[in-house]
């Protein structure tokens, strides 16, 4: 071995090993990192129409963009969260001390159900009400009680929460500020040719930004109209499902209705048939509307990616990663089909070559 080949070994291992440090050493900001990343991404069009309009004044351009990005995003996220525990603290209180008598609702629900059912669900060891109630009256308060421990957690983390939360700020508006000449430098590093390399780049841009944009959007859309269905029907914690029906939209062709679906059932077996027909029709018509219409528009289109490789690689990436895997899943499923596509058209180049 010569003298440039154990140099040129021996800088990539020391390469290596101070990445992982480097990415060690921002373990506990991860999060903020990438929230951070993906807010300069997807307001960095925005930002670049503020410098035009302040002649190219990059620190108020950025703290401008900072600013409407907190006042429009991040603060309306964060009441939301803090109405949400509240909510379901409320609701937890209530079934601990019996002011929602869950025994009536489904003592109700048991006797109207036909003799199939019963049958059925003898089966499964659930042919009695005292078993059944048990059963669901222990999942309803664990969901509960779910949200309030989150909440003293949030109380008792908070610090933690408030620093990687100005850290995701301060990051953020150093990216809208230098982020052109970041990501410059970072494609100089990676060793492919610059037309790839845009690809790539432009790809994840694109992924971003429909995910992001797409998703929020239609998990507002159907989180709020079906909060709004649910308080105009009488049902208990509205923005609590709400919220709940918002974060279940992020599953394409599977969404809300795997919660106001249950309730229209359970409106159909106790007699309240209006109800269900109500809220079975605006489920159908208009929730279910929302994402036929506007999910293909804002996401599907950009990301070009089949739909149930969008869910498999959505419900894959929430199952690894939480929240943040919503947008991580679909970006590491669009790069994986853009380096295999760049791999066989390079291959079959080399090939006819």
């Amino acid at each position: 071995m010569n003298n440039s080949d154990l140099q040129a070994k021996t800088l990539v291992l020391l390469l290596v090993l101070v990445t992982l440090a480097f990415f060690w050493i921002l373990t506990p900001f991860l999060g903020a990192i990438f929230w951070g990343t993906v807010l300069a991404i997807m307001f960095s069009p925005f930002h670049r129409w503020v410098q035009r309009k302040l002649d190219k004044k990059p620190v108020l351009a950025a703290l401008t963009t900072l600013g409407i990005c907190l006042f429009l995003v991040i603060l309306p996220m964060i009441l939301i969260a803090v109405n949400l525990a509240s909510e379901g603290t409320v609701l937890y209180n209530k079934l601990e001390s019996g002011e929602i008598d869950v025994r009536v609702s489904l003592q109700n629900l048991f006797t109207a159900l036909p003799t199939w059912m019963h049958d059925l669900m003898a089966r499964f060891g659930l042919d009695s009400i005292s078993t059944l109630q048990a059963k669901l009256s222990q999942a309803a308060v664990q969901g509960s009680k779910f949200i309030a421990t989150n909440v003293l957690n949030f109380s008792l983390n908070a610090f933690d929460f408030i620093v990687s939360f100005f850290v995701m700020l301060y990051l953020l508006f150093f990216l809208l500020m230098d982020g052109p000449a970041l990501a410059a430098r970072i494609q100089r590093a990676i060793p492919l040719s610059t037309v790839h390399k845009k690809h790539l780049f432009d790809k994840f841009t694109t992924v971003i930004r429909a995910t992001v944009k797409g998703n929020f959007l239609v998990a507002a859309a159907q989180g709020g109209l079906g909060g709004l269905a649910f308080w105009g029907l009488g049902v208990q914690g509205p923005l609590l499902w709400a919220v709940v029906m918002a974060f279940l939209s992020l599953l394409p062709a599977v969404g809300a209705a795997i919660i106001w679906a249950p309730v229209a059932l359970y409106f159909l077996v106790t007699g309240a048939i209006w109800k269900a027909v109500i809220l079975t029709a605006f489920g159908v018509l208009v929730i279910g509307m929302v994402d036929n219409v506007l999910r293909p528009i804002l996401v599907g289109k950009d990301i070009k990616m089949p739909d149930y490789l969008v869910l498999i690689s959505t419900i894959g990436g929430m199952a690894i990663f939480g929240l943040t895997g919503f947008v991580v899943g679909p970006v590491v499923a669009a790069l994986f089909i853009a380096l295999w596509d760049l791999f066989s058209i390079q291959h079959n180049d080399q090939v006819q070559g």
